[in-house]
């Protein structure tokens, strides 16, 4: 069950990174949330919206986690939320330390969590 809620919260999170991405990167709540001024925002929104995009694969992918037979469901769990956190420590490398602490941290800890149960 713990498994199951952090693998809901982790795809809700990426959810709102889709949205984010997709449909407010030039909108003030992305530009304060990704720290760019509206100059920047243009250049880089088919970007950041093919960004957004990987999230919601991710999301999807987690999502189906929770719902595919039992066989498959740890293995898609493992499958996405390590790429979830392989995302987020390259993200955190070559963009900003937070997304360690966003991203990878919360995916670690329900891999962990997946695995133990």
């Amino acid at each position: 069950m713990i498994a199951k809620v952090l693998i809901t919260l982790i795809a809700l999170l990426h959810i709102y990174f889709l949205v984010l991405e997709m449909f407010l990167w030039d909108k003030p709540s992305g530009m304060k949330a990704f720290g760019h001024n509206l100059e920047k925002a243009k250049l880089t929104k088919v970007l950041a919206q093919n960004q957004g995009l990987y999230n919601g694969f991710l999301a999807a992918g987690l999502i189906w986690s929770l719902f595919a037979p039992d066989a498959y469901a740890r293995a898609l769990a493992n499958f996405f939320l390590g790429c979830v956190w392989v995302a987020g420590i390259y993200g955190g490398i070559t963009a900003s330390k937070k997304i360690i602490y966003i991203q990878a941290v919360p995916a670690l800890l329900a891999l962990i969590v997946v695995n133990i149960f």
